[in-house]
């Protein structure tokens, strides 16, 4: 699994990540994490407000920064 995390590298998505992370970790998973500050390419995934969850090229969240709770929900059916 890639998850990357799509943002200027400010304090959300430095949140956002680390709330990917424990959802993670707390599913079992592994992952590669990349982090994305280019906006060029940011804007390619559609996102218009960072930061942005991509999970194997498909963006999962943007605009907000969610809770490791949240973020396992969004995982879970990607990973059945």
């Amino acid at each position: 699994m890639i998850i990357k995390i799509l943002g200027p590298g400010c304090a959300n998505c430095a949140n956002l990540e680390k709330a990917a992370r424990e959802a993670v970790a707390g599913l079992g998973l592994s992952a590669t994490f990349e982090k994305v500050t280019d906006y060029p390419t940011i804007a390619g995934y559609g996102v218009m407000s960072t930061p942005g969850l991509v999970v194997d090229e498909k963006l999962v969240l943007s605009g907000r920064v969610p809770t490791a709770n949240q973020v396992r929900e969004l995982l879970a059916p990607l990973t059945a």
